[in-house]
């Protein structure tokens, strides 16, 4: 442990994950406070869930409730005057039972089996596509490899489903990276212009791709989002609409480019892996497992109880805010072996990182088969590609990724 870190207790430690230090490196003080238990009550209000056990049972409790209009009632009563947060309290991600159900149950159907398996086909086509575009930007220098790929692939697969055409997709990739600095929620309150800006650009143009697609419907997920509100308004509301086509572009977006940012960095810094994944059918599967548990994209989700909730043999009380450190549980040594070691040949497990219960993230299975597929045709196209400087790391905790990659592609 850190000698900073040494005398801080649990309180301290959860107010320095907001610190420039803590958004940097978190690690450290998850295991200030894992030091005090696997559940952790911070000060009256608050409880903090660090180990595996006690995040994934926190997850699956249904009497805990995701953190909704209500809830920020509580704790930030001017919440309304900010786009971006309402725009994230209309979706369902925001939303509990029965609106999350009603809207899950509609958003799913994108996200069927079937549908995921039909775009392997044109992910690999973008991916591709991406790498005939890096090795003519690499012969004159070094290329960003998050601006170039790790961004630009699945903005291509979401703009997929929902149907946004190709010349749209770059823009997105900008408004998209502004609006999820509000799911830091109020953190840090004084950045909240930025994603309230960006959110009134994506909605103006969801408006207008709504119209489009009500005029002439095609085979995706904003059409059949069109037709739910049109046919039977009281299923789907226009802010809804509106809030889950927004959270489908950034849930989308975000997590994938940080997991590609992420997995591409260790395999560069571990040559031994990276000769793997080139070269080893099947590696990538538990490869990107392994990612996805060491730097999760998601550091942390929170729930409160509206009601007293026995959990991990302690009691939530009512009215407490109860903040799941995903990236804690991932790295429980009480779960995992050398947790703080990144070994892809780890037995299966499945990490925390895309949640579980009823929130799991329903995109989890397309972020997985776009880095399972990208991974090994990006090492095997370039086989000399390595960091050519220092890579920058996004300046939020919740959100991990890195904004700026540069890679010479050899």
């Amino acid at each position: 442990m850190p000698a900073g870190t040494r005398t801080m207790g649990p309180r301290e430690a959860v107010a320095a994950l907001v610190s420039p230090e803590g958004r940097r490196d978190p690690y450290p003080l998850y295991e200030v406070i894992r030091a005090h238990g696997g559940l952790v009550a911070v000060k009256p209000g608050l409880m903090v869930a660090v180990g595996y056990a006690e995040c994934d049972e926190a997850l699956r409790e249904t009497r805990l409730r995701v953190q909704d209009g209500e809830s920020y009632d509580q704790i930030y009563p001017a919440w309304r005057a900010h786009s971006s947060l309402r725009a994230y309290t209309d979706s369902m991600l925001y939303r509990n039972p029965p609106d999350h159900t009603r809207m899950r149950r509609l958003v799913s159907h994108g996200f069927a089996p079937r549908r995921v398996e039909a775009l392997r086909g044109p992910i690999e086509r973008v991916t591709d596509r991406l790498l005939d575009r890096m090795a003519e930007l690499g012969a004159d220098g070094p290329v960003d490899f998050i601006a170039e790929f790790a961004s630009r692939l699945p903005i291509a697969v979401i703009s997929e489903l929902l149907g946004v055409p190709e010349r749209d997709q770059a823009w997105f990739r900008d408004v998209a990276a502004r609006i999820t600095i509000a799911l830091e929620g109020i953190t840090n309150v004084d950045r909240l212009a930025v994603a309230d800006t960006a959110m009134d650009e994506l909605a103006a143009y969801f408006d207008d791709l709504v119209a489009r697609r009500r005029a002439a419907p095609a085979d995706d997920v904003a059409s059949a989002l069109v037709q739910a509100h049109d046919t039977e308004g009281e299923r789907l509301s226009r802010d809804e609409l509106i809030g889950n086509m927004m959270l489908m572009l950034t849930a989308g977006f975000e997590t994938t480019s940080f997991l590609l940012g992420h997995a591409l960095l260790i395999a560069l810094r571990t040559p031994a892996h990276a000769a793997r994944l080139r070269g080893e059918p099947g590696f990538a599967t538990g490869y990107v497992e392994e990612t996805l548990r060491f730097e999760p994209p998601v550091q942390a989700t929170s729930r409160w109880a509206g009601s007293d909730v026995p959990l991990a043999g302690q009691l939530v009380p009512a009215g407490t805010k109860l903040v799941i450190m995903l990236a804690a549980g991932n790295r429980d040594p009480r779960r995992f072996a050398h947790p703080d070691r990144f070994d892809p040949d780890r037995p299966p497990f499945v990490p925390l990182s895309l949640g579980a219960g009823g929130h799991f993230c329903l995109g989890a299975p397309l972020s997985r088969m776009e880095a399972r597929i990208a991974l090994p045709r990006l090492l095997r196209r370039f086989p000399d590609m390595a960091v050519a400087g220092e890579p920058v790391r996004r300046d939020t905790w919740i959100g991990r990724g890195l904004d700026l990659f540069p890679v010479a592609v050899g």
